[in-house]
């Protein structure tokens, strides 16, 4: 049974003709792959591969009711998590690269995905999150809508790395409920660089401005979980203070001081940020001074709801977390 209240799910409204179309648009989309920002136009109906690297059968590598998001999705029961295999953004400091870089996960149907939703829903999660899900696009909305003629009624996640592309992203409009892209870069050079993802800020900003435009600012309920809207994590990164002022900075002029934004601080240098010299600027975690200038530059550019480690700011300066 749903532990969610009276606020419908937006993909409930949706009409099923419609609905259809949808799933149909993006399964075409396959075969002249533009699904997320690389645009690779590969046909991965007959095995091509593009920056993903995998063809069109979708991996999970695995499904649970997830403790460690943000309090506003994990609430008492979890956030019933996906996690689906490769990604389209190639991070070099990943630190789920078994799953995103080295394809750990099983190959899986829209069916069977349905399935996994309706379990986790059966098991009292408050949420359907559906985590690097840009490059299966298609199989994921398609698991929607089956296991929304089957009984599923949570909101749905669509937890990306923000290198989607606007016109996707519309398709999406009525199917996604909360959107958490994590914004990495204002920099294009240091995407490029790290994490492999040219034209990232260009392209953030009006996917940020799409998903805005869609869902809205974070609702939250009675009882302190999310019920859609817009929810933006930044991970600050060693040595790019400037960078993550950035990100705010477009948030609050361009989208919303009332964005939920999880300023992060818990960067940890992994995979080949660990071995490879040129990425040594990053093969170190952030001090308590970088973070607190990128809480002070949040607090300067009015944003509202701020949450952020505790553990890391400064308490004189009498930061509060927005929950």
């Amino acid at each position: 049974m749903s532990t969610r209240p009276d606020t419908i799910p937006n993909y409930k409204r949706l009409p099923d003709t419609e609905f259809a179309a949808r799933v149909d648009d993006l399964w075409h989309r396959y075969a002249d792959c533009d699904l997320c920002a690389y645009d690779c136009g590969v046909d991965r109906t007959a095995g091509e591969t593009g920056a993903c690297r995998v063809d069109d059968t979708a991996y999970v590598s695995s499904y649970f009711a997830h403790h460690g998001e943000e309090d506003v999705l994990r609430g008492h029961e979890g956030s019933g998590t996906i996690f689906l295999a490769h990604c389209n953004m190639k991070c070099v400091f990943c630190q789920n690269f078994e799953t995103s870089h080295e394809a750990r996960g099983e190959p899986t149907t829209p069916d069977e995905i349905a399935a996994m939703a309706l379990e986790l829903q059966s098991r009292g999660c408050h949420n359907i999150n559906f985590v690097s899900p840009t490059h299966h696009s298609p199989h994921l909305v398609e698991a929607v809508r089956i296991a929304r003629d089957q009984g599923l009624d949570l909101p749905i996640v669509w937890n990306c790395g923000g290198y989607e592309r606007a016109e996707i992203l519309e398709v999406l409009d009525g199917i996604v409920d909360i959107y958490m892209p994590d914004v990495k870069w204002s920099d294009d050079a240091a995407a490029a660089k790290y994490s492999k993802a040219p034209g990232y800020w260009s392209n953030i900003k009006g996917s940020l401005r799409e998903m805005h435009r869609q869902v809205g600012d974070l609702e939250i309920d009675d009882n302190g979980l999310a019920t859609g809207g817009l929810l933006v994590r930044h991970l600050v990164m060693p040595g790019h203070v400037e960078n993550a002022q950035g990100v705010l900075s477009f948030i609050a002029e361009e989208i919303s001081t009332n964005t939920v934004v999880n300023v992060m601080a818990q960067y940890r240098p992994y995979y080949k940020a660990t071995t490879e010299e040129r990425y040594e600027q990053i093969n170190r975690p952030i001090t308590p001074e970088e973070y607190q200038a990128v809480l002070d530059h949040a607090r300067d550019v009015g944003l509202e709801r701020i949450e952020y480690d505790p553990n890391m700011a400064d308490e004189k300066h009498g930061w509060l977390p927005w929950r």
